[in-house]
């Protein structure tokens, strides 16, 4: 289930999903008077798609034409909530866009991004990828009667910035630095591109240039556009040029004046250590570091710090690939396929019988038979969180006539759940929060289970282990998490108090 290769977001077994993913957000400013023919709605909807592993629940976009902004989302996949007469209706010079997987608040209509609120000069429109972890203290700077209408941490963030006077930038000068948690920012109003980060840099943010054709300045200079995308995969989708990652505690403003930048906190960076592992694409550059090229080298590593004896190495499709294709490089043990994966299963609304939910696996993977029969075969997948995908996994290729069945994962045993964007099981629920590596072995029913080491999955990224967040593997919270602000439903349950 690969992150750059058509994930799936949902199991068919609600117990069976691995991690779900954080949002993805992207923001596209051109020239006014190049509105109509740059077409940012369709800009922003290139955008998103190529951002869709990173959120299947729900898609919107935002478009001002510079007097008004007009919000269009809805629940499913980008290509579900958009079609071409929708994004001929969304005219303007300036758009952002969302699409979400919940972490914190119900995945409903209400909760969908961009959220909008008015303004004493206009509208404000927002997307947010990351999570709060002090979603009740900004709750309370709320002023009575604030008109939330939905139950999401992004909900209360956009209702402050929308109420604060002398315009967005300065309202975020004064409410993010006392927002705590991760968040990746892009928001509007009717003439401005804004993006922000926090100052731990948690989920990533990039900044492009976006060539307008035919467009020139008053000088015969070619004029240009911007585009802001939580990664440069979906720069390189629309065509923008990789400028630089929007730093931690930094706050961008894009209009005709040009790109501004101020810093709103001192930078402290603490980059996901999991984008490398499963969020990203692999086409997508992190910090300086290809997110493919980082994920073969840790199946390199993986093949030396647990070898076995083996006559093929197969990855679970399309996740495990590329750790696949180091361990096969550095084991001199060929890379084979042995499970063929349905391109064509995604979301789906149609609840299984019990009968089909047991076999459900079958409907995303199915053995290749004759390439698997009779070998000693190890198995690469990108990580385990409850282990049920890997134990039906393992019983398949058994069942299929493999004589040995050894699994590898390329990231470390994840022990602990995230609160930073990325909604994991909680630890009771996390099969390494509760079983050693034997122990995990005999659940999945394999012949061996080996784990890359954490300093072997860092030294793959070639970033410093002090400047990523490693909580889920190691359990060291950047940012402390308080016991009172924790929970995917927070905002609902407070409310039926």
């Amino acid at each position: 289930m690969s992150p750059g290769d058509g994930r799936l977001s949902h199991d068919l077994d609600p117990s069976d999903r691995g991690p779900q993913d954080a949002c993805g957000v992207f923001g596209v400013w051109v020239p006014p008077d190049e509105a109509t023919r740059a077409e940012v709605s369709k800009l922003a909807y290139y955008g998103l798609y190529a951002l869709q592993h990173r959120g299947q629940e729900s898609a919107g976009i935002a478009v001002s034409d510079g007097d008004r902004i007009v919000v269009f989302k809805d629940m499913g996949l980008v290509a579900q909530v958009f079609d071409e007469s929708v994004l001929n209706t969304l005219r303007g010079h300036v758009a952002v866009g969302h699409c979400r997987y919940s972490t914190t608040g119900s995945p409903t209509w209400e909760n969908a991004q961009p959220t909008f609120r008015s303004t004493d000069s206009g509208g404000l429109a927002l997307t947010h990828n990351g999570n709060l972890i002090n979603t009740p203290e900004l709750a309370a700077r709320l002023e009575p009667g604030a008109g939330l209408t939905g139950t999401s941490d992004t909900e209360i963030l956009t209702a402050l910035l929308a109420t604060r006077e002398g315009g967005p930038f300065a309202a975020a000068e004064e409410i993010l630095p006392v927002t705590r948690g991760a968040y990746s920012l892009v928001f509007m109003d009717e003439q401005t591109l804004y993006a922000a980060r926090d100052p731990e840099g948690i989920r990533p943010l990039v900044l492009g240039r976006l060539p307008v054709a035919g467009l020139a300045g008053h000088g015969g200079e070619t004029r240009q556009g911007w585009a802001v995308a939580s990664e440069t995969a979906a720069l390189d989708i629309v065509g923008a040029q990789f400028v630089r990652e929007i730093e931690p505690g930094e706050m961008i403003a894009i209009d005709e004046r040009g790109l501004r930048s101020r810093r709103f906190a001192e930078a402290r960076p603490k980059g996901c250590l999991f984008e490398y592992v499963y969020l990203a694409r692999p086409d997508t550059t992190i910090a300086g570091r290809n997110v493919q090229s980082t994920r073969v080298e840790v199946g390199r590593l993986l093949a030396a710090e647990h070898p076995v004896d083996a006559d093929m190495v197969i990855p679970t499709p399309e996740s495990g690939t590329p750790a696949a294709i180091g361990y096969a490089e550095a084991s001199g043990i060929p890379y084979g396929q042995g499970l063929v994966k349905n391109s064509y299963v995604g979301r789906t609304f149609i609840q299984p019988s019990q009968t089909i939910r047991q076999r459900g696996i079958r409907l995303k993977l199915n053995p290749l038979r004759e390439a698997i029969k009779g070998k000693r075969l190890i198995v690469v997948d990108d990580s385990i969180v409850r282990g049920n995908t890997q134990r039906a996994i393992v019983a398949m290729l058994r069942e299929s006539g493999a004589a040995e069945v050894h699994v590898r994962i390329s990231s470390p045993p994840v022990a602990w759940p995230c609160f930073y964007g990325i909604d994991f099981a909680t630890r009771a629920e996390l099969i390494a929060g509760n079983l050693d590596v034997e122990e995990i072995r005999a659940s999945l029913g394999a012949d061996s289970l080996g784990f890359i080491s954490l300093d072997a999955l860092i030294s793959a990224t070639r970033i410093a282990k002090d400047r990523l967040c490693r909580a889920c593997f190691d359990g060291q919270y950047p940012i402390p998490v308080d016991e009172d602000s924790r929970g995917k439903f927070l905002l609902e349950e407070a409310g039926k108090k």
